[in-house]
């Protein structure tokens, strides 16, 4: 039986991640998930790629914004920007979106722990940002600052069979997905293209082509090689490319997901969409 094994958001884009037991659908993906962002000078997103010390904030979704916390740096609490915050555009992969600034204090914080020119941005909900348009179907479908779709799913088997090729076994932090399936077989879901998940259904739009953030210890912010080199050698989409590891979803519907909550199949694609040997 497919099932729910753990649920997980990131308020702030590429800054540790929250596990949860239940979370909420919403069109841009699970409730409060991505909607807050550093940028640099001119406007453009920061990621753990270039700034690994991303990893090691903190953070709390708290009523009235964030809470923030990172080694040798006092806790800070940044309120959601309202209505009248200051406007600015910034850019996600090519995308550009209309932001709120956080408060002067949540810039210099984050500039502390980065020891870089960096601004703390906010996505209102006014702002949209459509999915890409090869996979979007109508215009409903749109996304947070996460790197492309709404939501990440992973299964704990395709981990296990990835752990039993790495000399040493590394944690499913390192993929940040959203949602982890347990039950399934291996690399299943690569055939996987409708699911549904308690009362909410889902399309499987594409696999992810993972990049360097997956190197990165999340504990730590140390960089190595692995799973980028093991994975390489047996999930590179001939397509395009790209090292494959878990599949971007799309919400049809919205709605509440639980962890332990059932997950099924709705329709499947007749082959696997890469080789998995």
């Amino acid at each position: 039986m497919l099932t729910v094994a753990s649920l997980h958001y990131y308020p702030l884009k590429s800054a540790a991640g929250v596990a949860a037991e239940t979370a909420r659908v919403e069109r841009r993906g699970l409730a409060g998930d991505r909607r807050w962002m550093l940028v640099d000078a001119d406007g453009t997103f920061l990621s753990q790629r270039t700034y690994p010390r991303l990893a090691l904030i903190g953070v709390e979704a708290t009523s009235g914004g964030l809470r923030l916390s990172a080694p040798e740096r006092p806790p800070l609490s940044v309120p959601t920007p309202g209505a009248a915050a200051e406007r600015l555009p910034v850019e996600v992969w090519g995308d550009t979106v209309e932001a709120a600034l956080a408060p002067a204090a949540a810039h210099a914080w984050c500039a502390g722990h980065l020891d870089a020119d960096v601004r703390l941005v906010y996505m209102p909900p006014e702002s949209r940002r459509t999915v890409d348009a090869d996979y979007a179907v109508h215009g409903d479908d749109v996304v947070s600052f996460a790197d492309g779709y709404p939501l990440l799913l992973t299964t704990t088997a395709s981990l296990a069979d990835l752990n039993t090729r790495l000399d040493t076994p590394l944690p499913m932090d390192r993929f940040r997905p959203n949602v982890v399936v347990s039950g399934a077989d291996a690399w299943a879901e690569d055939t996987w293209r409708r699911l549904r998940i308690g009362e909410v259904t889902f399309r499987a739009v594409k696999p992810c082509g993972r990049c360097a953030v997956t190197t990165i210890d999340q504990q730590t912010a140390t960089r190595g090689t692995e799973p980028l080199t093991t994975l390489a050698h047996f999930r590179r989409d001939p397509s395009t490319g790209k090292v494959n590891f878990g599949w971007n979803l799309i919400p049809e519907t919205l709605g509440p997901l639980r962890v332990g909550e059932a997950v099924e199949v709705l329709e499947k694609a007749p082959t696997p969409a890469q080789n998995r040997k």
